[in-house]
Order: C-alpha cells, then sequence, then structure tokens
C-alpha cells in the first residue's frame, strides 16, 4: 500500500517505575525505498499477529482522546505530524502509569489501498544483530526486531468516517503476557471490542460443515470446498482484510455464486457479511492432530464423523477407508 505519510518517535521506558523520556520527531520520515521496507514489514508481521481483537472507538473523552485527534486528521484540520506528536505524548503518559509497561520505537503509518485509508501504530523494540562488513570483520549493531510486535493496532479510517456504526473497524494485537499489561494500549488507542473474531470464524466453519453436509458432496468435493474456504480466509489474514461472505461463496461455486451467502442468511447464524477471521482457529480446524508413544494421527477436519468417529466416554476412534498402503502393510503384518 502507498505510504502517505509514516512518523517515528522514541519512548524511553523500563519496567522499573523509573520516568519515561519522550524523543519526539520534528518532520515525517522522507519515503525511501528503506522505510518503506520498515512499513511492508512491519505490516506482514502485524498481519500473521494470531488473537488480534475487532473493534471499534469508545465516544471521545478525556481519558480516550485519540479518535477526537485523529477526526482532526481526517477532516484535515490538524497535520499528521502534529497528530504523532500529541498521540505519542498522551501514550508515554499511559506507559508511565503502567509499572510493566516498557518504551520502544512508535511507527505510525498512514496508507491507502485504493480509496480506503489505514492509519498504523506500533510499538518496536531494539535488539542485538551481528552484521558482517565487506573486509569480512564482525561487528554487532542495534536493529528493530519488526518480527515480534506485542504492541499494534490499525484503523480502517475509511470504515470508520463511511460507516460509524461498524463495529469492527479497528484491529489490535491482544498481548499474550495478559491484561494488564495491554490494557494501557488498548487505552491509548480508546478501542472496546466489538467483533469475536475468533467466535465468528468458529460459527464460519460449523456453517461451513452444515452446508456441505445438507448438499451431500462427495468426499473430493468436500474436501476441495474446504481447501478453498480455508485458502481464502488465509490469503485475507495475509492482507489484513476480513472475509467477505459473498466473495467467499463466489469462489466456492462459480455456477451458483450466491449459494452459500443464501445458505447461511436463510439458516439465520448472525454473522457479519464481513468475518475478520482469525488465524489460530482457522489453523485449528485444517486438520486434528496428535503423538504419543509410537503413534501419529492425522486427518483433515471435515472428515469427522464422515469417515473418522470419535468416541468421547472411550476417547477412541474408528477409522473408515483406510489408505491402500496402509492396509497393504497391514495385512503382510498379519499374514507374517
Amino acid at each position: 500500500m502507498p505510504i502517505r505519510h509514516a512518523v517515528m518517535h522514541f519512548i524511553d521506558k523500563k519496567p522499573d517505575g523509573s520516568p519515561a523520556a519522550l524523543h519526539l520527531a520534528s518532520s515525517d520520515l522522507p519515503v525511501t525505498g528503506a522505510v518503506e521496507n520498515l512499513v511492508y514489514d512491519v505490516n506482514s508481521a502485524y498481519n500473521s499477529k494470531a488473537g488480534k481483537v475487532w473493534g471499534f472507538f469508545h465516544g471521545e473523552s478525556g481519558a480516550y482522546p485519540l479518535s477526537g485527534w485523529l477526526a482532526k486528521v481526517v477532516s484535515g484540520e490538524m497535520n499528521f505530524i502534529d497528530f504523532t506528536r500529541i498521540a505519542a505524548e498522551h501514550l508515554c503518559k499511559l506507559m508511565e502509569e503502567s509499572n510493566l509497561a516498557v518504551g520502544g520505537h512508535v511507527l505510525f503509518a498512514l496508507q491507502s489501498n485504493g480509496p480506503t485509508d489505514y492509519l498504523t501504530v506500533a510499538v518496536l523494540q531494539q535488539v542485538e544483530a551481528v552484521a558482517v562488513a565487506s573486509d569480512l570483520t564482525v561487528a554487532t549493531s542495534r536493529q528493530l526486531d519488526v518480527g515480534s510486535i506485542h504492541m499494534g493496532a490499525r484503523i480502517n479510517l475509511s470504515e470508520w468516517k463511511n460507516n460509524p456504526a461498524s463495529r469492527q473497524y479497528i484491529s489490535f494485537i491482544k498481548g499474550k503476557s495478559g491484561k494488564k499489561i495491554s490494557a494501557y494500549f488498548q487505552d491509548f488507542v480508546g478501542c472496546q471490542q466489538g467483533i469475536d473474531g475468533a467466535g465468528e470464524t468458529r460459527t464460519l466453519l460449523k456453517a461451513f460443515s452444515d452446508f456441505v453436509e445438507s448438499e451431500d458432496l462427495p468426499t473430493d468435493a468436500a474436501r476441495e470446498k474446504a481447501q478453498t474456504l480455508a485458502d481464502y480466509a488465509t490469503a485475507q489474514i495475509k492482507l489484513g482484510e476480513p472475509v467477505t461472505l459473498q466473495e467467499l461463496s463466489e469462489l466456492l461455486d462459480e455456477d451458483r455464486p450466491r449459494h452459500f451467502a443464501d445458505f447461511i442468511r436463510n439458516a439465520d447464524y448472525g454473522l457479519s457479511p464481513e468475518i475478520p477471521a482469525d488465524k489460530r482457529t482457522l489453523k485449528q480446524y485444517r486438520r486434528f492432530t496428535g503423538r504419543a508413544e509410537g503413534m501419529s494421527i492425522s486427518f483433515e477436519a471435515h472428515l469427522l464423523g464422515e469417515r473418522v468417529e470419535f468416541d468421547q466416554a472411550s476417547a477412541s476412534l474408528t477409522i473408515k477407508n483406510l489408505p491402500t498402503q496402509l492396509v497393504d502393510q497391514l495385512k503382510r503384518s498379519a499374514a507374517a
């Protein structure tokens, strides 16, 4: 996505209760190849993060001022650099109030994808890296650890502006270390959860299983459609875009492009037209796997209940239509 503005500030904060020091940039970063690569890498790392939460702004207030400042940027009343400076000051204050908070380089990137504008905010840490110079000498250097983003958010500015009733125009990373560490960043964005991405994804997968059963599809056709769904959802996750039910329906059946979407609507699953697919939930859906004591089992999820039966009481599986190669091996073993 083309970069309209990119600004980076630095908050020097240790998790020991000491005061934070804020170092503000005076201007936008020039859009060089290095900056383009940085923003691209941040977007890729952000999109790949599992467990993101989707939501919308709290009402503007003294506790949640970001949306008010951002509205002035969207309307042209405030320059982007001024917005990032006042936002970084607010984030610095929230970090000081959280003893566990760790500072870092705060990147603000405003990008456009066609008619849609996005604002990405990410807190980046530095790590030591070893570099080899042209004369083969080795030295250590400090580099941004783009692949390990633990604090980040993305705001679909166009969705926020054009569809204020939406409850999913903001996504943010839900910290792994617990709410106490990540709560201050959520407060900084001023976001409340609106859409449960994991829950919506589970409902979509349940709807798809019901759809396959209602259509009485052959195993190969069911497997192909399941792969189409998984591939499309995975691609949307990588792009940072939601799964669109109508688009998915078209991919599942080109001859009847509304068939799956109509099935979902008529069955009243309560799904939104656009679903922020959850990476972790989708990964669990694709295969069931397990390994213990010399035994390894793996099968595609849609086979459960068809070729694979699970008895919960005895914790046992019954597998029908075993692979020919495995059957031959078992026959040879039995005859030995």
